[in-house]
Order: C-alpha cells, then structure tokens, then sequence
C-alpha cells in the first residue's frame, strides 16, 4: 500500500495493512448499521392519563339512573350534566379528545444489541470494503486546520470527483407536508489517529466527513450498510486499526453516531 504526501507526490510503500485483507460480511455490516442508528431512537409513550381526565362515566346497568337505555342514544361514557342530563362522548378512541386507541408502549425496546465481537468484526468488515477506494496520506494531514488547505489537499489526491459528487444536493420529502429536506451525498471519509485541527476543517466541506480513529463506527465507513466509501486514512491511522478496534463496541460507539450523521 502507498503512503502520498498531502501534496500528492513522494508516495512510499508500507506493504498491505492487515486490516484491508480482512474478510468482507454486507450481511454483518448492514445488521451493525441498523444496530448504530437503532441507537438514535427514543422511546415514545403516552400521559396514562390521557383522554381520562373528564367527568364522563359508562351507567351500563338496568333502571339506572343517566343509564342512557331506551332513550334512543347510543349508550358511550358521558359528560356529566347538571339536572341528570348527559353530554358529550368521552375517554373512547373513537370521541373528540379520547384515549388513543393504540398507544406507543414505553416497554417496548427500540435499541438493537449486538455482541462486542461481532461489531469488532464488523468494523474490520468494512474498513477491508472500502480498501480498493482507499488512500493513506502521512501524518501532516492531521496537522490541516483551514477547510481551503484541506481542499486543496482532497484535489492534490486526484479526488476533486468526489468532492463534485459531494456538493450535490438531494431533496426528499419531509415529514410535514409541502416540506423538502436538502442533504448532501456523504461521499469522502477522513480518518485521522489524533485530531490536531483537521476534524473542523474537513467537516466544513460539503459531503465530507470526519473522525478520529477512536471515534470510527461502521456508519462512517459503511453509510446505512452500504460498503465500499472513499476513505482518506493518515499514516499514523492505519497502523493504529487493530489496536483500537479491540477496544469498540457498540454502546461506545453509539455516542459518535450523531455526530456522523
């Protein structure tokens, strides 16, 4: 594997790192980045007492009096009226301002789990799936503080095309209706050991993203499962893969997920 300079010249070779010829798993990577953003949910739930709050009361009983029988109306809970009259339908799903017929239930669990060495596995899954679009840099590139310096080493690297690729924006539709959401194509990664200013000023880039390497999770590498990135690693980077992989897990991965994202 060769090492360029930020300037695109002076390329040395390092040999093959062992963590680019590890063997690749989509199915293992997709379930790790489903795991990753499973992470971002939160649990919803409802006011137990939501829709409850009323005076309406059910009188089902015979010769009951507000009991509502052979009155010609439907016999639902109530309002409770002065003069045993009664009001309007309460509490049911089915009335203004009721219960809601099928909450969210806080019980349920939203987060997906995943064993710590499977998620090691398949960090290294997909560090190796995007090894033939990879490049390794020497370290002066941690040392880029300025987003025009780092520009101008992305093009010195002859990948002025992904940052093309980057600027374009993707509209989908929103959530609320009429609205459109812009994001940009997440199409170059760059990975640092220690971040000496180059984190800021690749993240300003549009479609660009960013991290340390303790802070790599395979939604980085791998955006919604999808293997096979363009990734920019410093020399002190790749050496440092294995070591530091051994330390992930999941849970304490998940804190860099937003980040990302």
């Amino acid at each position: 594997m060769e090492v360029y300079e930020i300037d695109g010249s002076g390329k040395k070779d390092i040999g093959q790192p062992k963590a680019f010829s590890y063997e690749e798993k989509p199915e293992l990577i997709r379930r790790a980045a489903i795991a990753e953003n499973s992470a971002n949910l939160q649990p919803q739930g409802h006011f137990i007492l939501a829709g409850m709050q009323t005076t309406a009361t059910y009188y089902g009983a015979m010769n009951e009096y507000r009991s509502g029988r052979h009155m010609g109306i439907a016999i639902r809970p109530r309002e409770k009226l002065g003069g045993g009259r009664q009001g309007k339908v309460k509490r049911i799903p089915s009335a203004v301002k009721g219960k809601r017929a099928h909450p969210h239930m806080v019980e349920k669990i939203v987060k997906e789990g995943m064993n710590r060495r499977e998620y090691q596995g398949a960090v290294m899954s997909s560090i190796s799936a995007c090894s033939k679009n990879s490049m390794i840099v020497d370290d002066s590139i941690e040392k880029v503080t300025k987003t025009k310096d780092m520009v101008r080493v992305i093009e010195s690297l002859k990948l002025g095309k992904q940052l093309e690729e980057g600027r374009k924006k993707k509209i989908a539709k929103g959530v609320r209706r009429g609205t459109r959401m812009r994001h940009y194509k997440r199409s170059l990664l760059v990975v640092v050991k220690d971040d000496k200013g180059a984190l800021r000023a690749a993240r300003n880039i549009p479609g660009v993203d960013a991290c340390a390497l303790s802070g790599l999770t395979v939604n980085a590498l791998a955006p919604g499962g999808n293997a096979g990135r363009h990734v920019i690693w410093s020399e002190s980077a790749v050496r440092g893969i294995e070591e530091a992989v051994r330390a992930m897990s999941l849970d304490s991965q998940a804190k860099y997920v937003k980040e990302l994202r």
